[in-house]
């Protein structure tokens, strides 16, 4: 396939990246759907490790300047090209309005990702979709002004929550400016954008939903009980929304007449505070700390556990998750779930029929992991029910459907 064949081009925030399955997995699907478009992330990834989800994506990767002062003359050459363009003006108009609102070095570099990316991309693109609706979104936006073409965006979780109601007022907007349409995967998410949308039929709610077919059918399960050793595992990024520091404490609660031991798989900024804490609250011998792994070793881990915790939370900056996908993951494989009832994850499981959720704090953590580790039945029941509603209505293709015939329609409007 040739660039001048291509009429979609992806702005993501990185590619690959671990933690975002759900993006690949999109972007693998429209694939299949038939879609063509280039990918242009905004960083480079952390390390080499990549799902398989990754490899199935063949579209073409441009990675923008991560920071402006490392490409100075890139951009610099882009700058000068895009001052020739016909929306520019505009686009160089609407940075100075949000810069006056938010004047940070975040803001500029934004600008400066968009002109490399306005001067950049193919004639033939015909449309932007960035995924999340802050800094991509700010990215998209501004390089679509200036090529004078739509944008639209997928919207998640801190992008909805942390960024500013007058930033996604603007980008909500259905004048000129504003995206053609979004989507975002959680009720939850869509009725507060609903709230911030002059036309709340321009955002659609798809769950991201997952693609069992990439997933083995769920492992004969051995019934072990609290005497014997328990297998708890937990896989999320070591940030604040995730609340480890709840689970440890939790833990540090459990009686002598469990025998457990937890495996954490992910990375993240609060590795150090967390194995610190786990050491003084004595609790240190009993976890393993994995770090990021590619999925298929996150499947094994989740078919040789006995129960599955994820205890979300809103954290102070009003980030949270929204559903995050290792939850249906976990469902796949038939593993009973701890989780908290926080933002989307009701919508997929119910209390005491297909998870057991508790409220954020490590005395109601402890109880749910002591109800599970004493009742075998209990957690196979809810492992089944979760199972049968993840197969039922959180499948991936009708989300699929929806999002490949909005992004035909986007780029038929160029």
């Amino acid at each position: 396939m040739t660039t001048d064949t291509i009429p979609l081009a992806i702005v993501v925030k990185c590619w690959p990246r671990l933690s975002e399955t759900f993006v690949a997995q999109e972007l693998a699907a429209l694939e299949a759907q038939g879609q063509q478009f280039q990918i242009w992330s905004l960083r480079h990834p952390a390390n080499e490790k990549r799902h398989p989800l990754h490899e199935q994506v063949v579209a073409q990767i441009h990675y923008l300047p991560e920071y402006i002062h490392q490409e100075v003359g890139r951009v610099a050459s882009c700058w000068r090209t895009c001052r020739r363009l016909p929306g520019f003006k505009d686009a160089w108009r609407i940075f100075l309005s949000d810069v006056r609102r938010d004047f940070t070095r975040n803001r500029v570099r934004r600008f400066g990702q968009a002109c490399v990316l306005a001067a950049e991309l193919p004639d033939s693109i015909q449309a932007i979709y960035a995924h999340f609706l802050h800094t991509p979104a700010s990215v998209a936006r501004y390089a679509a002004i200036m090529r004078g073409i739509p944008w639209s965006y997928s919207a998640h979780a801190k992008d909805i929550w942390t960024a500013p109601d007058w930033e996604l007022r603007e980008k909500l907007d259905s004048g000129r400016f504003g995206a053609s349409f979004g989507v975002t995967c959680t009720a939850i998410g869509a009725r507060h954008l609903r709230t911030l949308c002059d036309k709340d039929d321009r955002i659609d709610l798809v769950y991201h939903g997952l693609d069992l077919s990439r997933f083995p059918s769920p492992p004969e399960r051995v019934s072990r009980d609290a005497k014997t050793e328990l297998r708890l595992l937990s896989v999320g990024r070591l940030v604040e929304k995730k609340g480890y520091d709840r689970l440890i404490a939790a833990l540090a609660l459990l009686p002598d007449t469990i025998n457990w031991t937890l495996t954490h798989v992910g990375g993240g900024d609060l590795k150090t505070p967390l194995r610190e804490q786990a050491v003084a609250a004595k609790v240190a011998d009993r976890i393993n700390w994995l770090g990021e792994r590619e999925q298929p070793e996150v499947v094994q881990a989740m078919r040789d556990a006995d129960i599955f915790i994820l205890p979300s939370r809103i954290a102070a900056d009003g980030d949270r998750d929204g559903l995050p996908n290792v939850l249906m993951e976990a469902a796949s494989q038939k593993l009973p779930i701890i989780a908290t009832s926080v933002s989307a994850i009701p919508e997929f499981l119910q209390h005491k029929v297909h998870a057991y959720l508790a409220v954020d704090s490590a005395e109601a953590l402890a109880a749910a992991m002591v109800i599970l580790a004493e009742n075998p039945a209990k957690r196979a029941a809810m492992a089944e029910a979760a199972y049968q509603r993840l197969v039922d209505d959180f499948g991936m293709d009708a989300g699929i459907k929806v999002l490949d015939k909005r992004l035909r329609s986007l780029c038929s409007e160029a």
